[in-house]
């Protein structure tokens, strides 16, 4: 059997011809990847930032209702206006407050339910539920 030497410069030329275009397949295939895997991360980025700004939102109206002098209807209040300046009033549709008391002490807790971020900021509408607490000052 002839080596790729032996048989000339026609080898070499059609084996080249097969392979022409299979760079810019790769790069198509690649970027491809590589953008799905960069709008991934994106995507979670913004899901862990909703998530924590609920969270961070219900635990202020738990603190803001604890108060001496407050109701849980201050802390739904208080969440609702935060979670409205800091997201929209579409996280804000479903807060709610109740006293609750862990090994003997009176605890608001705040009760946010919002739609879990999925496609940019669409998703399931009760697919996040954090909650924030507080100690009642009144006890």
């Amino acid at each position: 059997m002839p080596s790729a030497r032996s048989r000339g410069p026609d080898a070499r030329t059609a084996r080249s011809d097969l392979e022409s275009g299979a760079a810019v397949a790769d790069f198509v295939l690649v970027s491809g990847l590589l953008s799905l895997l960069f709008v991934a991360v994106l995507q979670l980025g913004l899901a862990l930032h909703v998530r924590n700004t609920l969270t961070f939102c219900a635990a202020e109206g738990a603190r803001a209702g604890a108060r001496s002098g407050a109701s849980p209807s201050d802390a739904v209040t208080r969440a609702r206006s935060l979670i409205t300046t800091s997201l929209s009033s579409g996280y804000a549709a479903e807060v709610s407050a109740q006293v609750e008391t862990v090994e003997g002490v009176q605890v608001l807790a705040v009760h946010v339910r919002a739609p879990l971020p999925v496609i940019a900021f669409f998703g399931p509408s009760d697919g996040l539920d954090v909650t924030g607490r507080a100690f009642e000052e009144d006890q």
